[in-house]
């Protein structure tokens, strides 16, 4: 709610959130996660300032022209907002249809998807949308959950066909498990004076546009020689700390490491590597991912 509130309050309408700097949105957006979300919200308020007047779309059809806003998105919005009765297919309503209904086939399946839509759009209060989504999204997430669902407290139960075959843990069926990869990054807090070495990230990675301390990617844990420069530095080179900092498909082993030099040095780190060196007293402009914002805090603004 904070953050709702935050953001809300400092964009007041759509052509506010358009005009607004891309750094000063990721930065009210921080700690949410997914990133991606923030930078497509500023530029679908660009598009639907500029493009559309202002004006917001008002179909499930329109709406998936929006960058960012998929069939879920738009479902919700259409339904919920403008009593357009078309289903919100997500997590939630696979779990209770499958299960109410007895549906076998693997959800993971881009054909399963449509089996769902088409029984959402037979099902689905004509009248009543939005309440029909939203039932179904609180029924998932309060009652038909993943692992132990409280089937006794259901009010579903008498008609559930999971329940009356005994099959309630066995769906819905999900054959294709996302694949997870494993990251090793190395952060190099390189400090001069009453200033810090920040990099913002670019290209399609994890937060991108964000700023971070320079970073090392390796292929195992050890930090090698490759990124060495300077081999006087490399010895006066600090081990801080390590965590493990899990995303949905990437698993991030983080290493910090401390470099303190002269204004000279870091000004010839600068050059040859990239980076921002940026005031103490100015960090708090900067959009930051969660372990970054979480190491800053514990061991360089306090």
């Amino acid at each position: 709610m904070k953050f709702y509130n935050n953001f809300t309050q400092e964009f007041e309408t759509i052509f506010d959130l358009a005009n607004a700097d891309e750094q000063k949105v990721l930065k009210l957006w921080q700690g949410l996660g997914y990133y991606s979300r923030a930078r497509n919200l500023h530029y679908t308020a660009k598009y639907i300032s500029e493009e559309l007047n202002g004006v917001f779309p008002t179909s499930f059809k329109e709406l998936k022209k929006l960058k960012g806003i998929g069939d879920y998105t738009a479902a919700a919005i259409a339904s919920i907002v403008y009593n357009e009765p078309v289903p919100a297919v997500d997590g939630n309503m696979f779990r209770v249809f499958a299960r109410y209904f007895n549906i076998n086939d693997d959800i993971s399946s881009p054909k399963t998807k449509k089996i769902f839509w088409d029984l959402g759009l037979e099902v689905i209060d004509q009248k009543r949308p939005g309440d029909f989504n939203q039932a179904v999204m609180d029924l998932g997430a309060t009652i038909c959950l993943p692992k132990k669902p409280k089937c006794e407290e259901c009010p579903l139960n008498e008609s559930c066909e999971a329940l009356h075959l005994n099959k309630v843990e066995k769906l819905p069926v999900k054959l294709k498990k996302t694949k997870v990869s494993n990251r090793f990054l190395h952060f190099i807090d390189i400090e001069c004076d009453n200033g810090i070495a920040m990099s913002k990230r670019v290209g399609n990675d994890v937060w991108k546009n964000l700023y971070t301390l320079p970073k090392i990617e390796t292929d195992t844990d050890l930090l090698d020689k490759g990124w060495v420069i300077d081999e006087d530095l490399q010895k006066d080179l600090i081990f801080i700390s390590e965590e493990k900092h899990i995303l949905s498909h990437q698993n991030l082993f983080i290493k910090y490491w401390k470099l303190n030099v002269s204004l000279d040095k870091m000004l010839n780190l600068q050059d040859k590597i990239g980076f921002e060196i940026i005031d103490r007293s100015n960090i708090d402009d900067y959009p930051l991912p969660k372990p970054i914002e979480k190491y800053l805090n514990k061991y360089y603004l306090h």
